[in-house]
């Protein structure tokens, strides 16, 4: 049995750079952090005493005997990438839910490779994890997705990441004290709008006319940078508040359906109440909503959103991670002497005779 656990991200700026349509042409970057909110993915190898080859579990059950019956995409083309046809039982279990803007999917990509990678005895770097998690997601699957969310799963912790157009993508530590960390924490809140959206649906809406948005997604890029002055000079954070919002109003011109009334409404209250800046973690649409106030107005702000999930976190710093690791036994030389026999019959008893 291996057990690989991979944490969700918030991403504070530079959404929308990220995207390779727009760094391999200007460049990009983003700062984010990994949360204690999680991705588990089981994997195991499966005993030759079934009908099937393949189970996946997540809010599906599917059982399989080839891998082209496996519907889930994301499992089948990484178990292909890593020449893994059979044998193997997969359990998904996350925090949050799907589709609520935190990386939740680049999550699962990175644990699958991870956990896989661990069952064929091999140990795959951070780097490795991420480079592979894009490679799969956009290129295998053709997803319209970015790549901040794939490099901060794998890595985890508060960090600056560069995206350079030669394809290089650059991970660095945004390094504070404790107290500041605590800091910057203290101001966050992470609300649960209850609206599921699909990035990739609400990035379609954008990224194929991303070089006619070039004048906010250079301002998005650059409040990277403003914040990271903010954080690290030991000023008052509130000018982090200011910058979130002032981007936010960058990212919701990028297309009608980065928001919609229902999140214009949630936010404008969590304002009135209190807050000073925010935005939705993700693509856009729903999800979730990152509020940045004074501690003392928190309870005002929950108080005006009503019936809104409220998710406590810390920062995580670990990022994806093998928690338990026993592999057990490769069963690979009995299915193959399987696939050499009759088909396998399940086995049961006969009807006892009446007295």
């Amino acid at each position: 049995m291996i057990i690989c656990r991979t944490p969700y991200r918030v991403s504070f700026f530079g959404g929308g750079t990220d995207y390779p349509g727009w760094y391999r042409r200007h460049g990009g970057a983003v700062l984010a952090s990994t949360i204690d909110k999680y991705c588990y993915l089981t994997c195991r190898r499966l005993p030759p005493f079934f009908d099937h080859r393949i189970r996946v579990v997540y809010r599906k059950i599917e059982t399989c005997r080839t891998l082209d019956e496996v519907s889930h995409p994301t499992v089948r083309e990484t178990m292909r990438y890593l020449g893994i046809d059979r044998g193997v039982e997969l359990h998904h279990d996350g925090d949050l839910p799907a589709r609520s803007g935190m990386g939740s999917s680049s999550a699962f990509t990175v644990s699958l490779l991870n956990a896989l990678h661990a069952l064929k005895g091999e140990l795959a770097t951070k780097a490795q994890l991420a480079r592979e998690a894009i490679h799969i997601e956009q290129d295998v699957l053709g997803e319209t997705v970015g790549s901040q969310d794939q490099v901060l799963a794998a890595h985890g912790g508060l960090r600056h990441v560069r995206f350079h157009p030669d394809g290089e993508i650059e991970v660095s530590p945004v390094i504070l004290p404790p107290g500041r960390l605590a800091e910057l924490k203290s101001y966050l809140l992470l609300v649960y709008t209850g609206i599921a959206r699909t990035a990739a649906d609400v990035a379609r809406s954008y990224v194929p006319s991303l070089d006619a948005k070039r004048r906010q997604l250079r301002l998005m890029k650059d409040f990277v940078d403003e914040a990271i002055g903010v954080l690290t000079g030991g000023v008052n954070l509130v000018p982090i508040g200011e910058l979130l919002h002032e981007a936010w109003m960058a990212k919701r011109s990028l297309s009608p359906i980065v928001s919609n009334p229902e999140v214009d409404d949630l936010y404008e209250r969590a304002r009135s109440a209190g807050a000073i800046g925010g935005k939705l973690t993700g693509a856009g649409g729903g999800g979730f909503l990152l509020l940045f106030a004074p501690p003392e107005r928190h309870a005002d702000i929950l108080a005006a959103l009503d019936d809104r999930i409220h998710v406590p976190f810390e920062f995580d710093t670990g990022g994806s991670q093998i928690i338990f690791y026993e592999p057990g036994t490769d069963y690979a030389d009995a299915e193959r002497a399987r696939d050499r026999r009759r088909p396998f019959t399940e086995f049961r008893p006969e009807p006892a005779e009446a007295a």
